[in-house]
């Protein structure tokens, strides 16, 4: 890893000043990997030093279409020139078709658009107990929706009222009400949990920042059934898993699962600009009338003009293909770690898995760093576990040097 060297007291590189800058003049939110980035293209990035590394995190999924992606970059680039925004308070001819194809890709009937993950399930949430006080008849103030455990779902208020991360968590009550939260992949549980005045339940259908944790076969069919039975919507948060990142559009695809409610992301503004979306049926977002709810810039003409070239690259089954094969090759590569000392677990769906250190081998940061000093990106979550989401566009050659690295490091 860089070490930070300084003359007279200042720092000596380009990367070391660029750090220092954000250390002293941003909040610690976060705890970057000391790499600083200045152009990227494909599955590679280039720092400020001008050494390259292979990206094997993609953005938690934001990046399913590469860095400076031709398609995308060419759509955004005419919208520029067109108009950006006009907010709400005025149609543009970019809307309709955004919320008509989008529909249409997820089979569904409606869509409201936002700009973050976050407000994404914010609007769900909204959305779920509006439906259930308005549709479901559950007196007013009373709606509960039930959770996972381990659940990353974003970081407002609300969202982590209902986390079981303590470091999310502390510090930021009094927490939002009305959450009940349950073991993830217990169907006995879930249904356990369900009362006459639940509304929803709000499930990632594989748990990106749990470690890439994918529930027992049969859970998810399992959920649909025991939400449809009890008329309960079924959110399915595909922020992170959707739109090609498991070998499908839709995690849920994997068990013929269709939710009542998809929350979308990430890979939605194809690591351009944030797009993210609710979509559901007329029954279920057909609760809300003007004045209800809303965003400046959601559903703005050049995120619905970069949204729509992801679409389009979406129907062609191309990257959702490529996430199957090179999936099926990155865990029959890192399977071959398990039981050698070096690697105590491997999960995962299509091109994303989460592997678990072996102690012995250092923390799951310690091997983030490493992995930095052969030029490889990747990042820790929870310890011991580092995740690998590459873009689906990087080539197997490409992907064997990035797991060649990961051989190195881990001395396997």
């Amino acid at each position: 890893m860089p070490r930070t060297a300084y003359r007279n007291g200042d720092p000596v590189t380009s990367t070391e000043r660029s750090i220092a800058a954000a250390e002293a003049h941003s909040a610690h939110t976060y705890h970057p990997l000391p790499v600083v980035v200045a152009t990227a293209e494909g599955a590679w990035m280039t720092d400020v030093e001008g050494r390259r590394y292979l990206d094997m995190l993609a953005g938690y999924s934001a990046l399913n279409f590469g860095h400076g992606n031709r398609r995308l970059l060419d759509a955004a680039r005419a919208q520029l020139e067109r108009v950006t925004l006009t907010s709400r308070a005025f149609h543009h001819d970019r809307f309709g078709d955004f919320c008509t194809q989008l529909a249409e890709l997820c089979g569904m009937e409606l869509v409201l658009p936002m700009n973050t993950g976050a407000e994404a399930v914010e609007t769900a949430i909204k959305t779920a107990r509006k439906w259930g006080y308005r549709v479901k008849g559950v007196p007013d103030g009373h709606a509960r929706i039930i959770v996972a455990d381990n659940n990353f779902h974003g970081r407002t208020t609300t969202i982590v009222s209902f986390s079981t991360d303590a470091e999310a968590r502390a510090d930021f009550g009094p927490y939002t009400p009305g959450f009940d939260v349950v073991p993830y992949g217990d169907l006995t549980a879930l249904e356990a949990a369900v009362v006459d005045d639940t509304v929803a339940v709000l499930l990632e259908p594989v748990q990106g920042e749990a470690g890439v944790l994918v529930p027992p076969p049969g859970y998810l069919a399992g959920v649909r059934e025991l939400t449809r039975r009890r008329n309960v919507l079924f959110i399915a948060d595909e922020i992170q898993s959707g739109l090609g990142r498991t070998g499908r559009t839709f995690a849920c695809e994997h068990e013929n699962v269709v939710p009542d409610v998809y929350v979308l992301g990430k890979a939605l503004g194809g690591g351009v600009v944030p797009v993210s979306a609710v979509v559901s049926s007329r029954e279920v977002l057909g609760v809300f009338a003007p004045g209800e709810h809303g965003s400046t810039f959601g559903g703005n003409p050049l995120a619905c003009a970069v949204a729509l070239e992801v679409i389009a690259m979406l129907r062609t089954g191309e990257f959702q293909q490529r996430a199957t094969e090179l999936g099926d090759h990155l865990h029959s590569e890192l399977g071959l770690l398990v039981g050698d000392g070096a690697v105590d677990a491997v999960r995962g769906r299509g091109l994303w898995a989460g592997v678990d250190i072996n102690p012995s081998r250092g923390t799951g940061r310690a091997v983030s760093e490493e992995l930095l000093t052969r030029g490889v990106l990747v990042k820790d979550t929870h310890g011991a576990t580092i995740r690998l989401a590459p873009p689906l566009v990087i080539s197997k050659e490409d992907l064997d040097w990035g797991l060649a690295r990961l051989r190195d490091v881990l001395g396997a």
